[in-house]
């Protein structure tokens, strides 16, 4: 064990838990104090609550054991931090303020700060981590200096429940290609300049819609799901991530929910006239066919993406289906002649998951094997909510749907059974 080569006793500390890196000081004096310059210090969620369980500055504490290991850290850099902060009594977060100032001189490249108490305001020093790559934050309050500009080589950016409280300013992201932002607050004047974006999730509270990326016309991956109606906030028009779906001309997998579906395409369809050429994967979430709403949005976006190959609707019972809108309206519209007026040529693959075996389900799923002539596989899976003899009545009325592909085939699942219908 001593004679093994420095950047694999590197590589073996960053897969122990910190309680078993400090023990190899016994293996021999090769690695008595190697863990003291190890480049990985991970604090996560198993070790944080032990130490937790000490309080904070007790002979274990949480606080006080994070203080010994970097005091008695003697490494030139410290590549990667994780620090989970339990759920705990804390009189402040100066110590955890303390840590980040020290990690902004060790040159720290992957930051990860998983916070499960009160709202942490992020101090100065965690922004003059230049050399940061990839950047997780959880339940921050994110204010950066005046003076700042970005991150000039972050590559991954995370945050999840963070309220910014950011001025009109521009943050440069210059090689960022991954963002993901989940349940994140007051994004009203937040700008980010990131050319080399090719990933965008964004989940939770509808004001991130307000959201305004520059320059990022590369993105080809989206993943938007609101959770709640936008119609509380202010108009539309502003909605700066809206309007910028409208101008992703590579967007090849895009994820969105029934809010953003009826909030952006169904409300304003003229926003939404071009055509998606990359667009290959069209995921739905809480989509339902007995929605008009839904069901607008759903077939503008299928008439405008020539080039779809997959189809994955994951339908969950709406109140605007019971409230807003009836089956005999959806139904009508399925069954017009326009309802939609374009054969999808490219589709192969069609998923329809957690569905009732409504009228409007029905004629979604006769429609789309009429205007499938590629279609290799068509999935659907029931709620769990039907009975054998339903069962067998929806079998029979697919079967009889006339198919635009003679090679298409039917697979019906539901959690007790398996039945392909060819």
């Amino acid at each position: 064990m001593g004679k093994l080569p420095e950047h694999v006793m590197d590589s073996i500390l960053e897969r122990l838990p910190l309680q078993e890196i400090i023990r190899t000081s016994i293996l021999s004096k090769k690695w008595r104090y190697k863990w003291t310059t190890m480049k990985a210090v991970l604090f996560d969620e198993q070790i944080s609550n032990k130490l937790a369980k000490n309080g904070a500055f007790g002979r274990h504490g949480f606080t006080r054991v994070i203080n010994q290991v970097l005091l008695l850290h003697k490494g030139s850099s410290i590549s990667k931090f994780f620090l989970y902060i339990p759920n705990m009594f804390l009189d402040s977060f100066q110590e955890v303020d303390q840590w980040i100032l020290f990690l902004s001189t060790k040159g720290v490249e992957d930051l990860t700060i998983a916070n499960s108490i009160q709202l942490y305001q992020l101090p100065s020093c965690l922004f003059s981590c230049l050399e940061l790559r990839k950047l997780e934050l959880g339940k921050c309050i994110f204010k950066p200096p005046l003076q700042f500009e970005g991150f000039p080589y972050l590559e991954s950016l995370t945050l999840n429940n963070i309220d910014f409280m950011t001025t009109d300013v521009v943050i440069n992201l210059p090689h960022l290609t991954k963002l993901i932002l989940q349940y994140c607050t007051n994004l009203y004047n937040l700008k980010i300049k990131a050319t080399k974006l090719l990933n965008l999730v964004v989940i939770g509270y509808p004001d991130v819609m307000f959201l305004e990326l520059l320059h990022s016309q590369r993105v080809g991956f989206l993943c938007a799901r609101l959770q709640k109606p936008v119609k509380d906030f202010v108009r539309l028009e502003r909605m700066n991530l809206a309007l910028m779906f409208t101008k992703m001309p590579y967007l090849v997998r895009l994820f969105i929910d029934a809010h953003f579906l009826k909030d952006f395409i169904a409300e304003k369809r003229k926003w939404f006239p071009h055509t998606v050429n990359f667009l290959k994967c069209l995921r739905l979430y809480s989509f339902s066919p007995g929605d008009l709403d839904h069901l607008y949005g759903g077939l503008c976006l299928l008439r405008n993406s020539p080039n779809l190959e997959e189809l994955h609707v994951i339908h969950i019972r709406t109140e605007s289906e019971s409230m807003h809108h009836g089956v005999e309206a959806t139904s009508n519209h399925l069954e017009s002649p326009n309802c939609l007026d374009q054969t999808l040529n490219r589709l192969r693959t069609v998923q329809l998951w957690d569905l009732q075996g409504s009228k409007p389900e029905l004629l979604f799923i006769k429609l789309l094997l009429a205007h499938s002539p590629s279609l290799e596989k068509f999935t659907i899976q029931s709620d769990g909510s039907w009975d054998a003899n339903k069962r067998f009545n929806i079998a029979k009325d697919v079967m009889r749907f006339p198919r635009a592909s003679s090679k298409a085939e039917l697979i019906y699942m539901d959690r007790k059974m398996l039945v392909v219908l060819l």
